[in-house]
């Protein structure tokens, strides 16, 4: 199918956009003097503009508080979830922190920190449209986000629901509010948003499809940002900073093992 693009346009194809062997990342880091991070924000509450059109959402704090205590400014790289990996591999940005989930595919590719938060991929349906199982999706309009795990799990394990799917997060919850779809596979996160504005009828989580923990994607062969991402993530989550604007933005705290 060309619009199965979860893998084959956004993660395995994203390998030959690779350039040649690129100067150690935390190198080029330090001598630039600055961070460039890819954020998607059209995905909220992860990444968003606020009333005043200024970034704002979970993974933004993450990485301006990653850039404060590296002291450095930093630079946000706008991406979408189809072109986190293209991004990254050709070098636009040093790092991804974009509500990037780990999976199989994506580590044949990349590398990630030690994760930082984590997020489920649901079916969320109309509080009163009965769904027991995937059957009960078959010949429904599923939307989705294009490239995300959402929409991965969802083709494979939805079959027969007719795959709408839109390019970010925001697309997708103006179609969830204006009647577009019967149904979505997203993030909770995703849903409660759409609820705040208000659709046709409230959604509720009806399947999870699974659960993931979500890291800061980099590229392959650089240990030594590997290593200074993984004490930063570790130190974050053992103070409590990391689950603070997790609360903020989720409203619930980290699962107890990630506290650890």
């Amino acid at each position: 199918m060309k619009r199965r693009t979860f893998l084959a346009g956004g993660v395995a194809a994203a390998a030959t956009l690779a350039m040649p062997a690129l100067a150690d990342t935390l190198d080029t880091i330090r001598s630039r003097k600055k961070l460039l991070v890819a954020l998607d924000l059209g995905s909220p509450p992860f990444g968003m503009t606020d009333a005043a059109m200024q970034p704002t959402g979970s993974d933004v704090e993450t990485a301006r508080r990653l850039a404060a205590e590296w002291e450095l400014p930093l630079e946000i790289v706008q991406v979408t979830s189809p072109n986190r990996v293209p991004f990254l591999l050709t070098g636009k940005a040093d790092m991804v922190i974009a509500s990037f989930s780990v999976n199989e595919e994506r580590q044949k590719v990349i590398d990630f920190s030690d994760p930082y938060g984590v997020i489920q991929a649901v079916i969320a349906g109309p509080k009163d449209r009965e769904v027991k199982d995937y059957a009960a999706v078959v010949g429904k309009r599923l939307g989705t986000t294009r490239g995300s795990t959402n929409d991965k799990e969802a083709t494979a394990r939805a079959q027969g629901a007719q795959m709408v799917r839109y390019d970010d997060d925001a697309t997708l919850i103006t179609a969830m509010v204006s009647g577009q779809v019967d149904m979505v596979a997203t993030s909770p996160q995703v849903m409660n948003t759409a609820n705040a504005r208000k659709p046709p009828a409230p959604f509720e989580t009806k399947i999870v499809m699974r659960t993931f923990p979500y890291a800061i994607g980099i590229r392959k062969g650089e240990p030594k940002l590997q290593t200074a991402l993984n004490e930063w993530v570790r130190k974050n989550l053992r103070n409590g900073e990391l689950n603070a604007i997790y609360k903020k933005y989720h409203g619930s705290d980290l699962p107890p093992e990630m506290l650890a």
